[in-house]
């Protein structure tokens, strides 16, 4: 079983995306299912609606689960293992004060290990306290070491996982040991998570082997994915969540596509995420850093349009017609989102604002155009409007632009006439 875990707090990110995508294709490749872990214990940061929101994304994306699980379903097994684990001497209650830890924190000149102030309480110190008490796991004896794929060994020492809280004063779990619970229940049996995350995997092993769960689960921790500054994505970088993305007219194939593309090679034959599992080797992925570019994303997506059947594409711009497929398909020279694409069409079919420098002949071309019969083709249908008009063919040229395409930029009114033939009456009016 494999998981990817989300945090119910906003908009899905590109980041979490990203490693949603690698957990399916391992999941695809070693068979087994892919479970939708909703991080929601902790109930202030989340924001109402957005777990059927990054649901609905990763369907979206062809991202196939077997299930959905909520943590806050489970409570009851994290305070049941929790205080298994302080009976058996393993956890035990602190009673430290925010405030006294963050001034011993301040006090320290090196990274801040807690002090084991509560570790040495009596059981009549620890029954006699009205206090509020967090549970802390005991910091293990040895270094908790593990293997992953794309970082070698790994190793920490018992200071760097540190007594650290497993539940908090009002008795939810925190990450780590909600996280540890999870993946034991669950019987993950492999995890790809982003690299910043690492500090972490020690701190869960640690949790499930107090807990004497022995099975070995296969770690991948991916390089990071930064924004156009170079820092990590944060909440608040508007335009970058997956939605956003969508929003402005970028395709889910072409999402998936550059975000796979940028640690893996992707074939010469082209991308579908249902294939990924057949190609991408985790062992090949490049193990740097890289730099979020907007430009290549656009570039890939332009691609994608490109690639999409004529019919298929009319659909984004309101149509059911491969002729107008094809009609944008010629803007794509210029525009490189359905959004963008939309407005290049909307504004052939939309009525037009015609210049006064152009207005007079406009109006005569209309006229004629409205009682014309049907030409197949734009040599014949040029030659038409100028031997009604009397305007020879260069005069014909801007007017009849204006008023066809309602632009001068984009394709040229030969190119666009074979597929724009059957709606002059509309685009026209």
């Amino acid at each position: 079983m494999l998981r990817f875990a989300a945090i119910p707090n906003g908009d899905l990110s590109i980041t979490d995306l990203r490693v949603a995508l690698f957990n399916y294709i391992l999941s695809v490749q070693k068979n087994e299912p892919l479970i939708i872990r909703i991080d929601d214990v902790d109930t202030k940061r989340n924001v109402e609606g957005a777990d059927k929101d990054i649901v609905g994304l990763l369907e979206l994306f062809g991202i196939a689960y077997k299930d959905v699980i909520y943590q806050s379903g489970y409570l009851k097994y994290y305070r049941a293992m929790a205080l298994q684990l302080i009976h058996e001497k393993i956890a035990f209650n602190c009673f430290c004060t925010q405030r006294s830890l963050d001034e011993k924190q301040q006090q320290m000149q090196s990274a801040y290990h807690y002090d084991d102030t509560c570790l040495s309480l009596t059981p009549e110190q620890t029954i006699d306290s009205t206090a509020p008490f967090r549970v802390r796991l005991r910091r293990p004896g040895v270094n908790v070491a593990f293997y992953d794929l794309l970082q070698g060994d790994q190793s920490f020492s018992p200071e760097q996982i540190d007594s650290f809280v497993i539940l908090n004063t009002d008795k939810t779990p925190t990450d780590d040991f909600a996280g540890a619970i999870d993946d034991m229940l669950s019987d993950i049996s492999a995890v790809v998570s982003p690299l910043a995350n690492i500090i972490h995997t020690p701190r869960q092993i640690a949790a499930r082997a107090a807990l004497n769960y022995t099975k070995n689960i296969e770690y991948i921790h991916v390089p990071e994915l930064l924004n156009q500054q170079g820092q990590a994505f944060q909440a608040t970088d508007e335009g970058y969540s997956v939605k956003s993305l969508l929003e402005d007219g970028i395709l889910p194939s072409a999402i998936a596509h550059y975000l796979i593309s940028l640690n893996h090679r992707i074939p010469e034959s082209g991308f579908l995420l249902s294939q990924a599992p057949e190609w991408f080797e985790f062992t090949q992925i490049e193990n740097a850093t890289k730099h979020f570019n907007m430009g290549k994303l656009l570039e890939i997506n332009r691609q994608h349009l490109l690639s999409l059947d004529d019919v298929e594409l009319s659909r984004f711009v309101g149509f059911a017609d491969a002729d107008i497929g094809k009609l944008a398909k010629l803007y794509l020279s210029e525009v490189n989102t359905t959004k963008a694409l939309k407005q290049c069409i909307s504004t052939v079919f939309s009525s037009k604002t015609i210049e006064q420098t152009y207005s007079q002949d406009a109006a005569s071309l209309k006229a004629i155009m409205t009682a014309s019969p049907y030409f197949d083709d734009y040599t014949s249908f040029i030659k038409h409007l100028s031997e009604k008009s009397g305007m020879d063919i260069a005069r014909i040229q801007t007017p009849l632009r204006h008023l066809v395409l309602g632009e001068e930029n984009g394709p040229t009114l030969e190119e666009a006439y074979p597929y724009i033939k059957n709606y002059l009456s509309e685009v026209i009016k």
